[in-house]
């Protein structure tokens, strides 16, 4: 057995325990996911001043979780809109990381896709925060209210994601039978949460995904979960509270929710995201999926890689329209 062997057989034995049981989790996100179906999106959307001719863009927000106002664009390619409701990516964005400018997904729309980017709240984008906060925090956003699942920032960007599948499929030109959660790192992992507690997305792509397998990344991710490190290596004995606010957005412990098809990538240098984390969730994965290796690469997204993702969400797309029942959403 070879180096490269060695290495790919050492990661699909990675299988660590849940650390909460399936039972207790989806109580938990069921009874949440409850109480936010009776919260009003109040969506509001304003066409914007574009030198794109062929593409419309608007503005458009909508109420997240705690009444916080989500700002994204809705990109949606003129040539098709007269034809038929269309597909929707929905684009979650990598931490401290924003939306960015309407170019950033012209690849999506040059292939007839309509596109929701999303911000992240209060990172680097126009969306701020309305969580209450009881006590103090350090640098960054993870570590605020981290002690209590239900005032945590984790909880509160998750409910955000579910909430822009809402918003996407209440817009009349796309088609609510054909929306995919796509996105790179924290927008990974944001994607894989929307599969796990939306039942209307069709299809998944987790690039280099962070929240899988949190207590390894706790030790050793050079990435935002160094700022709850941090945060315990200051507070030492608040570790069992923050490890009971993690079980509850561990995508180890939320992946048995995942039926649609899903891509992740995965970089073998990634110390952000430890091909370890993303190994042992992928490994519990119970739904079609396929897992990109990239033994060279750290943590990062290549245009090989996006094109690759691209590709994914066309192909199950066509294949989910030749089904009979497909039309009639899931």
């Amino acid at each position: 057995m070879g180096s490269f062997e060695a290495r790919k057989h050492e990661l699909m034995q990675q299988n660590p325990e849940r650390t909460i049981s399936n039972q207790q989790i989806d109580e938990y996100w069921n009874s949440v996911l409850r109480k936010q179906a009776h919260v009003p999106l109040l969506v509001l959307r304003e066409t914007q001043n574009s030198p794109y001719s062929t593409v419309r863009v608007d503005k458009l927000t909508f109420q997240g979780f705690d009444e916080t106002l989500v700002h994204c664009w809705l990109l949606l390619p003129r040539r098709e809109l007269d034809v038929n409701p269309l597909p929707c990516v929905i684009v979650y964005q990598g931490y401290m990381g924003d939306r960015g400018l309407p170019d950033r997904y012209a690849a999506w729309l040059l292939r007839g896709f309509s596109v929701l980017a999303v911000d992240a709240r209060g990172q680097a984008g126009q969306t701020g925060s309305c969580l209450s906060l009881s006590e103090g925090w350090v640098k960054g956003w993870v570590t605020q209210g981290i002690r209590h699942i239900d005032g945590s920032y984790y909880k509160a960007i998750a409910l955000d994601a579910v909430r822009a599948v809402d918003a996407a499929a209440a817009q009349p030109e796309i088609d609510m039978s054909r929306l995919a959660a796509v996105g790179g790192s924290q927008g990974g992992g944001l994607a894989l949460l929307a599969a796990a507690l939306h039942p209307q997305l069709g299809v998944c792509v987790a690039d280099i995904p962070n929240m899988c397998h949190l207590e390894y990344g706790l030790m050793h991710s050079t990435g935002s979960l160094s700022e709850i490190a941090a945060y315990l290596k200051r507070y030492p004995d608040r570790l069992p509270a923050v490890r009971q606010t993690l079980v509850h957005v561990d995508l180890l412990n939320l992946v048995h929710r995942i039926s649609i098809p899903v891509m992740i990538s995965v970089g073998w240098k990634d110390t952000i995201c430890p091909p370890e984390t993303i190994y042992a969730v992928y490994n519990r994965l119970d739904a079609p999926k396929q897992l990109i290796d990239y033994p060279f690469s750290g943590h990062e997204v290549s245009e090989y890689q996006h094109s690759l993702g691209m590709d994914f969400v066309t192909a199950n797309f066509r294949n989910q329209a030749k089904t009979p029942s497909a039309s009639s959403g899931r």
